[in-house]
């Protein structure tokens, strides 16, 4: 039970994380930025990032109800890291909810992929967005692999 409640800790501490950085869009892009120029980066990496942060501090100077879209998407990384109390609670019982999650991290590759050039980013963004579900998968696998192994749990 450890192990698996690590693995599931894990994966909702990198779902909390991903919920709680959709808030302060502006001022996190305004920071990395800074950060970008200071270290030594790609040219294509510093003028995406400068791009991005212009067209959102941009679109907060005149749009700022088009956040609301970002703080809705937080929302439901927070609401969806509460669905996995119940796995830590009873994983056999709630072993849907594991293999669920591990269906929302490979639905992220189609999304990334469709989505991506329909919104014009750069292929190494799109990559890093299936990093996110390719990287999140690995501790719902493990949990789920261990929760196979609990004495009460069902094939």
């Amino acid at each position: 039970m450890k192990a698996i409640r690590a693995w599931l800790l894990l994966f909702t501490i990198g779902l909390v994380l991903s919920g709680v950085t959709a808030f302060p869009l502006v001022t996190e892009m305004r920071l990395l930025s800074e950060l970008i120029h200071t270290v030594p980066a790609p040219e294509a990496v510093i003028v995406w990032v400068d791009r991005v942060r212009d067209g959102l501090v941009a679109t907060d100077a005149n749009y700022p109800f088009v956040a609301y879209g970002t703080d809705w998407l937080a929302f439901a990384h927070l609401v969806i890291a509460m669905a996995f109390w119940g796995p830590w609670r009873d994983p056999v019982r709630n072993l849907w909810v594991i293999e669920w999650g591990m269906i929302c991290c490979v639905a992220i590759i189609p999304l990334a992929l469709i989505a991506g050039p329909v919104r014009h980013l750069p292929w190494g963004w799109t990559v890093i967005d299936m990093s996110f579900g390719v990287l999140g998968v690995v501790p719902l696998i493990m949990a789920r692999r261990l929760v196979e192994r609990l004495p009460t749990a069902h094939p």
